[in-house]
């Protein structure tokens, strides 16, 4: 291995380490609580080494939001490919994204709540945003008949986005959370 792809692999590696305790430090205490200042401390490398990788914290959460559909987009994989009937393959990618923004608050948060510059549906976006809503394309394509399929996938996005949050608010009632889940897996039927 050569000097610059030892320092290119020290580099991703403190790259990924800043990334994964601003994660953890937003799950755990939220994300004022994330501050380059906190993260320069809990990583074991000072300010500057941070700003050598990101540009401040909108740069970080970005950063954490990227990795978070990664993260997205193999769990409903791993659902939707988990199933042979396309019914059953969305109710379990309907239930692993609401499992998913229910486990991960601040992670969730960081992707599709917070404001964060990051191109969706468009030319510019990052490659793992496109995984995570190819997977939701993927398990309504069968289910679409004459629709338009991205159209489709993207009012069950935005239906389950909205459970999400206002499960995370408590704004719903708890108790209807699956009578809220089978109404609208119906509506696919």
């Amino acid at each position: 291995m050569s000097v610059q792809e030892r320092r290119e692999r020290d580099r991703a590696e403190r790259h990924r380490l800043i990334v994964d305790a601003a994660r953890e430090l937003a799950e755990a205490e939220g994300w004022d609580a994330v501050t380059t200042r906190r993260l320069a401390e809990r990583v074991e490398y000072s300010q500057p080494v941070l700003y050598s990788h990101f540009k401040g914290k909108d740069a970080i959460v970005r950063a954490v939001a990227v990795q978070g559909c990664a993260d997205l987009a193999e769990l409903l994989r791993a659902a939707r490919t988990a199933h042979r009937s396309p019914k059953s393959a969305l109710r379990a990618v309907a239930v692993a994204y609401l499992d998913f923004a229910a486990t991960r608050p601040a992670l969730y948060d960081a992707m599709f709540v917070r404001e964060v510059d990051l191109a969706f549906g468009t030319a510019d976006s990052p490659p793992e945003l496109v995984a995570a809503f190819h997977e939701f394309v993927a398990v309504v394509e069968p289910l679409a008949g004459n629709d338009d399929v991205e159209t489709l996938t993207e009012v069950l996005w935005s239906a389950l986005h909205g459970q999400a949050t206002l499960n995370q608010g408590r704004r719903l009632r708890p108790s209807h959370h699956r009578a809220r889940v089978d109404l609208l897996l119906s509506r696919f039927s």
